[in-house]
């Protein structure tokens, strides 16, 4: 009986699949951060396309965004544990979409307590999620949709052990309705989630681009060394230029044509914005985000 479970438990482990993640330090000995690629989620990569963060609070880990899936989720930790051996006290989903949080359910298995936006309290459990949808039933194996039970409506500090950590919510629709940024005053560091990104364009289809840019606004004028976004690599307080950028570009642009009575239709063949023409994501998302930055204009002027 004991060889037969050994040998299930060894046949099932050749059905999970390897992230190969590697931890990459961020801004000191304390951050970690397993960076996602610049691409969609899909049977290759298995939903490893955003950003999940690990701070050495001194006692425990905070975990920012616990990855796409539960086994993503699990070997993270198992990474972070050569390491430093400590348990996680607090994983922070900064946001609803669902490569952000569906390694919720590992971390609540190891006793995390999970936190997030009051945009939670609402969300529907989906028969399938995106994330189930897109990546192989291997990876997928084990995650469930575990959502937070703490909900941050305004602002929350936590203390661990004696290091403040604030949980601030954007509190209008900018890259969602319920993003959320988790700043670390001591170490001027701040997770801004989906709100920044690098290395690919950024999708609009949830957001609004007057709410987005006044949230980037705010980030710029805060004391922070290091700004980690949701996706991309680059963590200096120069990361949120190049989701900046974009944005006040964009706006611009679709606000001129608007102003010009050109329709919807000739608009997205008009905003080309050729300077990004080679970035990830530019031919599958510009034309959208054009779109719908188009509509939210017009909306809000009549």
């Amino acid at each position: 009986m004991k060889s037969l479970l050994i040998l299930l438990v060894y046949f099932h482990s050749l059905l999970a699949f390897n992230y190969l993640l590697e931890p990459k330090s961020v801004s000191d000995a304390a951050t970690y951060c397993y960076f996602g690629s610049p691409e969609v989620m899909d049977k290759h990569n298995n939903g490893n396309m955003s950003n999940s963060c690990f701070v050495n609070m001194g006692s425990s880990y905070l975990v920012v965004d616990s990855g796409p899936t539960y086994q993503y989720a699990q070997q993270a930790y198992k990474k972070m544990q050569q390491i430093s051996n400590l348990p996680v006290s607090y994983v922070v989903n900064t946001h609803i979409h669902d490569d952000h949080w569906l390694g919720n359910g590992y971390y609540k298995e190891i006793g995390a307590t999970i936190i997030g936006s009051s945009a939670f309290k609402t969300l529907p459990k989906l028969d399938k999620t995106r994330m189930q949808k897109r990546i192989s039933k291997e990876a997928y194996q084990k995650t469930t949709q575990v959502f937070p039970t703490i909900f941050v409506e305004s602002t929350k500090i936590l203390d661990i052990n004696g290091k403040k950590v604030h949980i601030i919510a954007i509190n209008h629709k900018a890259h969602t309705n319920s993003d959320l940024l988790v700043y670390i005053p001591s170490q001027k560091l701040l997770f801004a989630g989906d709100l920044v990104f690098n290395g690919r364009l950024p999708s609009m289809r949830d957001g609004n681009i007057n709410g987005w840019i006044k949230a980037l606004e705010k980030i710029k004028k805060m004391d922070v060394k290091y700004i980690i976004g949701g996706h991309g690599t680059l963590v200096s307080k120069k990361s949120v230029d190049f989701t900046y950028n974009y944005l006040t570009t964009l706006k611009n642009q679709v606000a001129n044509l608007l102003e010009e009575g050109v329709d919807i239709g000739e608009a997205v063949d008009k905003v080309i914005m050729s300077k990004y023409k080679n970035v990830p994501f530019y031919n599958s998302m510009h034309r959208q985000n054009v779109e719908h930055v188009y509509r939210t204009l017009e909306w809000e002027s009549e």
